[in-house]
């Protein structure tokens, strides 16, 4: 017996349908909602997926918004299941991935500004803390870079043993810590500056600089190493 759904779809005229439109013209062509009903694939009742991606974007408030939320708040959204979650949140991780410099241009922190435009892209004007480790060989050259911790609107959670064992995985020979503050307002709280002094005790007691952390506001950054602060 044929679907609501799959009436609803096939009515649609096909110029109409992301996937032919994406065909037919190519992505750069598609809206926003047409590239995401794609990944979502199908929709629910009485709702394309079209719709549905609409009504997704509509709750993020924007793509930023959308590459902030989690599998579990994306489950929440009527119409996005457990799969279409995933589905959704491996196209945006995907999408980060290539607008990120690459690593085997070797780039090279050689002062904060330098770490700062490394993360800048990733980090601006998010809606949650996002915790980034850079990590480095001995020449300084970026050779990985995770995010180790997503935090609330004003906090964020990292543990030295979480932030090292990463780096060993790496086998850096120092690290540039990275976050950002939702507010727009870089200047280090207390609770910034406690963290980086523990980070930086627990490298060295592991052999693995801490080069500096980086607070990223909205267009700008406050190096805590250029400020006295570790």
């Amino acid at each position: 017996m044929e679907s609501h759904l799959t009436r609803l779809l096939r009515d649609l005229p096909s110029e109409e349908r992301p996937r032919e439109r994406m065909l037919q013209y190519g992505a750069g062509a598609l809206s926003h909602s047409e590239l995401l009903a794609i990944l979502l694939r199908t929709g629910v009742r009485g709702e394309s997926a079209v719709q549905v991606a609409q009504r997704v974007l509509g709750e993020a408030g924007s793509l930023k918004g959308l590459a902030d939320l989690s599998v579990s708040e994306l489950t929440k959204i009527k119409g996005v299941g457990p799969a279409k979650a995933v589905q959704l949140k491996a196209g945006i991780e995907l999408g980060l991935r290539l607008s990120r410099k690459s690593f085997g241009e070797k780039v090279v922190v050689r002062s904060p500004r330098d770490a700062y435009e490394a993360v800048r892209e990733q980090l601006d004007r998010l809606r949650k803390e996002h915790f980034v480790c850079l990590f480095l060989n001995t020449k300084n050259h970026i050779i990985g870079q995770e995010t180790l911790s997503v935090g609330s609107l004003n906090a964020s959670i990292v543990h030295p043993r979480e932030v090292f064992r990463a780096a060993i995985k790496w086998s850096s020979a120092s690290i540039v810590c990275a976050h950002n503050h939702p507010s727009g307002d870089p200047a280090p709280s207390p609770e910034d500056i406690a963290l980086t002094k523990r980070l930086a005790e627990a490298g060295r007691i592991v052999g693995i600089d801490v080069l500096d952390h980086i607070v990223v506001g909205d267009d700008t950054y406050v190096s805590l190493k250029e400020q006295g602060l570790m």
